[in-house]
């Protein structure tokens, strides 16, 4: 699907200028960052999926395009990567690009566990570790609450012996909202990852509000619902007032609704080409929608549905 570019990427090999990202796009000010609410550090609020789009086994060709998206992500201010088992060979490639790739020291790398039982899982958690070869991984999530309780104990012993530095769960497509919101309510959690965009925002109903109330950081995936939402706008132009809070194209329009709400830390925006990857941090640049701008943008992008 085709999407607008505000930055041309200097020849095939996609290599990047040495400018900031501010700098190169005429958007002033640092990198918008939310604060993870048990402990206020701050991580800025474009973050990279990695599903389907990382998962390319052995293809060379394939990994050094991951890499340039990789170099483009650090590069204009990323630190969020998130991946899963689930992800086929994403998580090798992800070791293969950070092993290549420089400013690796803003990484927040998140993962998930996902397999029943707790020897499997600790077994599949310490694979991760060693394709991504970290010393730990800051965030550890239960994917799809598989096995959640299980696992939860696990992931409690290692926070406090200090193997992980968070956990949380995670579900997608808009299922299991029921079980993720009783284990919001009852049980010690960091984080929390679920499905939410301009279309599907059943979420704001009862996940954003009880992630507010608990204190739970809140990452979002499928901001583009796989890039279906690109369909719905193609040859569509963006609103002439897109521009007061510094839009550019429709993937930053839809990524800074998302990330404009309150309860929101960080959506994981997949991508497997560097100028999609510098649309996509563009929304962590300059203004965000206030309450009123979100529900026109609503509005506007309803009309064209």
């Amino acid at each position: 699907m085709k999407r607008r570019t505000f930055l041309q990427v200097a020849g095939a090999a996609g290599v990047l200028g040495p400018l900031p990202f501010s700098a190169a796009t005429g958007v002033k000010g640092p990198a918008i960052r939310k604060a993870i609410p048990p402990t206020g550090e701050k991580l800025p609020v474009i973050g990279m999926g990695s599903s389907l789009t990382f998962d390319v086994d052995s293809d060379p060709r394939a990994l050094a395009v991951r890499v340039q998206v990789l170099q483009a992500f650090f590069a204009h201010g990323g630190a969020v990567i998130d991946s899963s088992p689930m992800y086929g060979s994403s998580e090798e490639t992800i070791g293969y690009c950070l092993e290549r790739t420089r400013n690796r020291q803003a990484l927040f790398a998140a993962t998930k566990v996902w397999t029943p039982g707790q020897w499997l899982g600790i077994k599949q958690m310490q694979h991760s570790r060693r394709l991504w070869d970290v010393e730990r991984f800051d965030l550890m999530q239960i994917h799809n609450l598989l096995d959640w309780d299980t696992h939860l104990e696990t992931l409690q012993e290692w926070k406090t012996e200090g193997r992980i530095r968070y956990l949380g769960i995670t579900t997608s497509h808009g299922r299991r909202h029921d079980g993720m919101e009783k284990l919001m309510a009852e049980v010690p959690l960091d984080f929390v990852q679920f499905t939410y965009n301009i279309l599907d925002r059943e979420a704001e109903q009862r996940l954003l509000p009880m992630a507010a109330e608990r204190g739970l950081a809140v990452i979002i995936n499928r901001p583009f619902r796989r890039g279906r939402l690109f369909s719905y706008v193609e040859s569509k132009p963006l609103p002439d007032w897109a521009s007061e809070v510094d839009c550019e194209n429709w993937a930053q329009f839809f990524l800074k609704f998302i990330v404009s709400h309150p309860a929101v830390t960080c959506a994981i925006p997949a991508t497997s080409r560097v100028d999609h990857m510098l649309e996509n941090m563009g929304a962590g640049y300059g203004h965000l929608p206030d309450p009123a701008t979100r529900e026109r943008m609503i509005g506007y992008f309803e009309r064209l549905v």
